[in-house]
């Protein structure tokens, strides 16, 4: 078995902050928001997910934006880089760049034009397996990518094909139990569906990916904390009764979009999304900057 590492906490899944024409990538930007994510607490952090807008970035791009984190975290916690793409080839090929740069996983979502059979699935992710040295992150988007695999499928995955861990954005809160409670035999649960993070981690989830993380970091470091190291359940509910709402919007809209303009709310230097994605109409950023401010406003001194 791979030498995986162990996740516990919030790992922000990262926008990719661009120029103010959206032409390229801004790799100080995104320093920045490095920066400003590691000093409120994050236990790791996932570049080039769909949050990122990895289908709109070049190959030349998914490598900037991996360095460019992993660099700009120099050590302070664990990268996970997302190397998903339509072919085996080219997913081994970023896969392998990650590994150089210094990724500690790759988090590889299936091919998602077509959905592949079960024998296809297996090879693709064993393919990658053979090609690094780290561990894999399963993507688990049944909405993008047609798949939806059984625990007993997850438990090859995990044996024969070097997948430790599983991003879980399906928004299916019995399969995700089942999961949990199958332990070992299947990769380790990382929650990826905002609203169902205070359910995940009631359940025992140690850690989270988490695209709201990116605007609230100290909150939802503080929610984790609760849940899961205090065990102090009246607190946790405090706070997520502030996070909710932020979550609801966010998956509400175009979640990118959502995030991106979070991020904005906050002071970051973002960008604009990339076509064909389109931004946040002026109505649901001023709804999400109530929010936002509302649940920076929540009493954080029992988290501390």
């Amino acid at each position: 078995m791979l030498n995986a590492p162990t996740f516990h906490g919030v790992l922000p899944a990262l926008i990719t902050p661009f120029t103010d024409d959206g032409y390229e990538v801004d790799p100080g930007a995104l320093s920045a928001l490095v920066d400003r994510l590691v000093a409120a607490g994050v236990a790791g952090l996932v570049p080039g997910g769909s949050t990122g807008e990895f289908t709109t970035l070049t190959h030349a791009e998914r490598r900037l934006v991996v360095e460019t984190t992993v660099e700009a975290a120099a050590g302070r916690v664990a990268v996970v880089a997302g190397t998903g793409a339509l072919s085996t080839r080219e997913t081994v090929e970023l896969s392998i760049h990650a590994e150089r740069a210094g990724a500690a996983a790759v988090m590889v979502v299936p091919p998602f034009y077509d959905a592949l059979s079960w024998p296809e699935l297996l090879a693709h992710y064993s393919v990658v397996a053979e090609s690094i040295a780290i561990p894999i992150m399963y993507y688990n988007i049944p909405s993008a990518s047609g798949v939806t695999l059984t625990a007993e499928q997850l438990g090859q995955l995990r044996r024969d094909a070097g997948v430790t861990s599983m991003k879980d954005t399906g928004g299916d809160a019995v399969a995700a139990t089942e999961l949990q409670q199958a332990g070992e035999q299947v990769p380790t649960l990382l929650n990826g569906w905002d609203t169902l993070t205070f359910a995940a981690l009631a359940a025992g989830a140690h850690a989270v990916v988490w695209g709201a993380a990116c605007i609230l970091p100290e909150q939802c470091v503080a929610l984790h904390r609760l849940l899961i190291d205090d065990v102090d359940l009246p607190a946790a509910r405090d706070l997520w009764a502030r996070l909710w709402p932020v979550c609801h919007l966010l998956e509400s809209q175009s979640y990118a979009a959502a995030v991106k303009a979070g991020c904005a709310l906050r002071g970051d230097s973002t960008g604009p999304v990339r076509r064909p994605l389109l931004p946040l109409e002026a109505d649901a950023v001023d709804a999400l900057r109530r929010l936002v401010v509302a649940a920076r406003s929540a009493d954080m001194s029992a988290a501390t």
